[in-house]
């Protein structure tokens, strides 16, 4: 295990407490708002989990800044950064650093999160081990270095926990500490988790189109909880392509909202894949 996390964070036989307590409390809230039903409530965090989520981590965080499938304005790229990190998944930079490092050694020794060193290690607990790195701006520019050099990237590294901070105090102004563990705790645990399986669940179960060299599988559950970044064997044939459902049947709403927006004329050149051009890898050992 620390050699396979090595190049995120070191010391990875050590307990990292500070993200074991923030998440056990983020569960607890999760839980506590089960308690605290009421149909706004439920509304409002679908809402947030649909920015987030979709725009802020499918749209933002993975298919913008780490692979960057589509070009847009800057405000755009900053306004899906700042709903990327009121997730909780960390600061742009610390995310799309994992990502690529993800792609370059995926399921191989070097994978930050490979379910070949359990499922449970891709799923949360590689998270949960070794020193921070967040906000190691320096360390985390290797591999980011295009993000490293934008002074608001670097911000809003540093301060990841802001947007989220935010919202909760939005909330709890309009509608109470109920909403707030509905849109901040629930809604955070269960995007979460959803964007987890995407590191654990479809490297481990789902149907394979491409002959990848990694483990790599479509999975339409996922896909549904993450407005389609379950298509994953799709993704990691083709990592550019802002589209990661290829076939009809493949429902990936985070690309057709992509689509609309360029329709629109706020994104442009969104580079789309297609099984019928796709030149297959070589088959995996």
């Amino acid at each position: 295990m620390a050699n396979t996390a090595s190049l995120i964070h070191t010391n990875a036989n050590k307990p990292n407490t500070v993200t074991i307590v923030a998440f056990s409390i983020f569960h607890i809230g999760a839980i506590a708002a089960l308690f605290n039903f009421s149909w706004i409530n439920l509304w409002v965090s679908l809402g947030i989990y649909w920015l987030t989520i979709s725009w802020g981590i499918g749209m933002g965080y993975h298919r913008l800044l780490t692979h960057r499938g589509y070009k847009c304005p800057m405000w755009f790229e900053r306004l899906v950064a700042i709903l990327g990190a009121a997730c909780l998944e960390g600061g742009p930079i610390f995310w799309v650093a994992t990502h690529r490092v993800h792609h370059q050694k995926s399921d191989q020794p070097g994978d930050p999160h490979s379910p070949r060193d359990g499922a449970w290690w891709a799923h949360l607990i590689w998270m949960c081990v070794g020193d921070a790195k967040h906000s190691d701006t320096k360390g985390l520019s290797k591999y980011a270095p295009d993000l490293a050099r934008d002074p608001f990237m670097v911000w809003l590294n540093n301060w990841h926990w802001l947007p989220l901070a935010t919202i909760g105090v939005v909330l709890w102004f309009f509608g109470g500490f109920s909403m707030v563990l509905w849109g901040v705790f629930l809604r955070v645990t269960l995007g979460l988790h959803s964007t987890w399986l995407v590191n654990s669940a479809t490297h481990l179960w789902g149907a394979r189109r491409f002959e990848t060299t990694d483990d790599s599988k479509n999975n339409w559950l996922v896909a549904i909880l993450t407005f389609g970044e379950g298509w994953h064997n799709n993704h990691h044939a083709h990592p550019v392509s802002a589209r990661h459902g290829l076939a009809w049947y493949e429902i990936d709403m985070t690309y057709i909202q992509l689509f609309l927006l360029s329709k629109l004329g706020i994104v442009r050149d969104l580079q789309v894949a297609s099984v019928e051009g796709y030149i297959p890898v070589r088959k995996a050992a």
